[in-house]
């Protein structure tokens, strides 16, 4: 007689990565709103250099047509996604790393793709939020003029989320090449405000030392306050670039080159433990 055999129950599919990244996504949002410090600076910063440079060279016109509080609102928006994105991601992967939270994940069997999918859709919502307010408070506050081609919004658009990429994927990069949380809280900090002063957000484009500019083309905080320029500034500001133009072509390849290195280099490097 033949034994009849019945199937084995089945078990369910584990989520995809996909799925368990946008799960995250609001884990991450409710983690950033429990640290009362992080969300007042996150919101708070742009528009308190937005109120202190608007007062002190409030009435300094930079080019004809353009006071200073309109061409410093294209620095500042993207410095705003650059602390955001880079600076917040890079310091809260080394503490989560140095808490062991990382290791926890890994225990769990999070994926690593899922980790970054979470760290990136909070720096999206929360930079979107950002610069609403901070676009806000120029437009109410100060009179600065906002576009209103559509043309200008999707430029506006697509500088944005390169910028979010790369600040995102290049933050979860120089996480793993920092020893500890403290010396993220230290050296992250400090990077970003040397590239603001190199990168043009405090000063006319065409006013920094060639060699300054050049160095700061090799990082991705220039070309997004070239490609802020171009959205806040009417074309004839151009003029006050070094290459007297908005090169957006070139923004666009240089943004898009740094989410590729960013990403090649999280995919080789990351590391849920601390190093021994």
């Amino acid at each position: 007689m033949t034994a009849v055999r019945t199937p084995s129950a089945t078990r369910p599919a584990p989520p995809s990565a996909a799925a368990v990244g946008l799960a995250r996504i609001g884990l991450e949002l409710r983690l950033f709103t429990r640290d009362p410090g992080q969300v007042v600076f996150s919101f708070a910063y742009p528009v308190i250099m937005l109120v202190i440079f608007g007062s002190v060279f409030g009435d300094e016109v930079v080019v004809p047509g353009v006071g200073f509080r309109q061409y410093f609102l294209a620095g500042i928006a993207a410095t705003g996604v650059m602390l955001t994105s880079f600076q917040a991601v890079g310091t809260a992967v080394t503490e989560e790393r140095d808490r062991g939270d990382l290791a926890r994940l890994q225990t769990l069997g999070t994926p690593a793709l899922s980790y970054a999918i979470g760290k990136a859709g909070q720096v999206v919502i929360t930079t979107v939020v950002q610069l609403a307010v901070l676009l806000a408070v120029a437009g109410a506050a100060y009179d600065v003029p906002l576009p209103t081609e559509a043309s200008r919004w999707l430029t506006f658009a697509w500088v944005i989320v390169l910028g979010i990429l790369a600040g995102t994927v290049l933050g979860l990069a120089v996480a793993s090449f920092v020893g500890s949380s403290r010396s993220a809280g230290a050296g992250i900090p400090a990077f970003a405000v040397v590239l603001q002063f190199i990168s043009g957000v405090f000063f006319i484009g065409s006013d920094l030392p060639a060699w300054m500019d050049q160095v700061a083309a090799l990082f991705p905080l220039k070309w997004m306050v070239q490609g802020m320029r171009s959205v806040f500034l009417p074309d004839s500001a151009a003029v006050a670039e070094q290459a007297g133009s908005w090169e957006h072509g070139t923004t666009a390849l240089v943004l898009a080159a740094w989410v590729i290195i960013g990403a090649v280099v999280c995919a080789r490097t990351f590391r849920w433990r601390r190093a021994a």
